[in-house]
C-alpha cells in the first residue's frame, strides 16, 4: 500500500487514525498472498467497517463478524483453509474475547489472535498473552502498526500449517513401517552399528542391513542424522537393547 492510499485510509478509519502531533509512517510489510485471510470479530458496526476498509485495501481477504456467536458457528462449520489470523475485541455483549478464545482453543489448533480494544490495561494485556494471543494493540490504533501485526501473525500461522503439514507426512510414514522396522529404527537411533542391531534383533547382519534400509527408505531420510531428527518430531524413543 503507497503513502497516498495508506493516508486516505488513516483519514477514513474511526478510532484507528495516528496521533495529529505526528504523521504516520508506513513500515514496509509482506505483500499478502491470495487467500491469505483475516477474520474480523468486533461488535461496533463503525469500527469493524473501518477495519475491513483497511484490512482489504492492503490486500487481505476479509470476513467480519458482530458477535462471538455468529463467528464460532462459521468457524465450525468451515475455517480458513489458508492462513490466516483473528483480529477479536475483548469486550463484546454476547461473549467476551478472552472466551472466545477459550472456545477456539478447545476445538483444535487456533490460528493467531490479534485484540485490538479500546480498554487496554496491563491486566488484560497479561491475560491475554497468557491465552496465547500474539499482539495486543489499544485503540486509537495507527494502520502501520495493525498492518504489521497482522502480517507477523498470517506468518506465523502460515508456519504454523507447513509445520502440521511435515508431522502428519512423517506420522504417515512411520505408520507404513512394520513392527521389525520400528525396532530397526529405534535401535539405529540409539546409536547402534549394524552388527550391534543385528545382535539386537536377533537375525544377520545382511537382514539388520536389509531392515534399516527399508527404514530410510519409508521415512525419506537421506541419512541418520535425518532419521534422528524425524524421530524427535515423533517422539520415538531410541533404544539401545531389544
Amino acid at each position: 500500500m503507497n503513502s497516498a492510499s495508506a493516508s486516505a485510509v488513516s483519514t477514513a478509519t474511526r478510532g484507528f487514525e495516528p496521533p495529529v502531533a505526528r504523521m504516520p509512517t508506513l513500515r514496509p510489510v509482506a505483500v499478502p498472498d491470495p487467500g491469505d485471510t483475516v477474520l474480523v470479530l468486533d461488535a461496533d458496526a463503525a469500527v469493524r467497517s473501518a477495519l475491513v476498509r483497511l484490512l482489504s485495501s492492503a490486500g487481505y481477504r476479509v470476513e467480519a463478524f458482530a458477535s462471538g456467536a455468529d463467528y464460532l458457528r462459521a468457524q465450525q462449520a468451515a475455517g480458513p483453509d489458508s492462513p490466516a489470523c483473528l483480529v477479536l475485541d475483548v469486550r463484546m455483549p454476547d461473549m467476551s474475547g478472552f472466551e472466545v478464545m477459550a472456545a477456539l482453543a478447545a476445538h483444535g489448533p487456533a490460528i493467531p489472535v490479534i485484540f485490538v480494544t479500546g480498554f487496554g490495561t496491563i491486566p488484560l494485556t497479561v491475560q491475554a498473552m497468557k491465552l496465547g494471543a500474539v499482539e495486543f494493540l489499544t485503540r486509537p490504533v495507527a494502520p502501520d502498526d495493525l498492518l504489521a501485526a497482522v502480517a507477523g501473525a498470517i506468518a506465523l500461522d502460515a508456519s504454523r500449517r507447513r509445520q502440521r503439514q511435515e508431522l502428519a507426512i512423517l506420522r504417515a510414514r512411520h505408520a507404513s513401517l512394520t513392527p521389525r522396522e520400528r525396532e530397526t529404527m529405534e535401535l539405529a537411533i540409539g546409536g547402534l552399528l549394524n552388527k550391534q542391531i543385528a545382535d539386537a534383533l536377533g537375525v544377520s547382519e545382511i537382514m539388520a542391513k536389509t531392515h534399516k534400509r527399508k527404514v530410510m527408505e519409508k521415512m525419506a531420510a537421506r541419512s541418520l542424522p535425518d532419521l534422528v531428527r524425524d524421530a524427535q518430531r515423533l517422539n520415538v524413543l531410541q533404544s539401545r537393547s531389544r
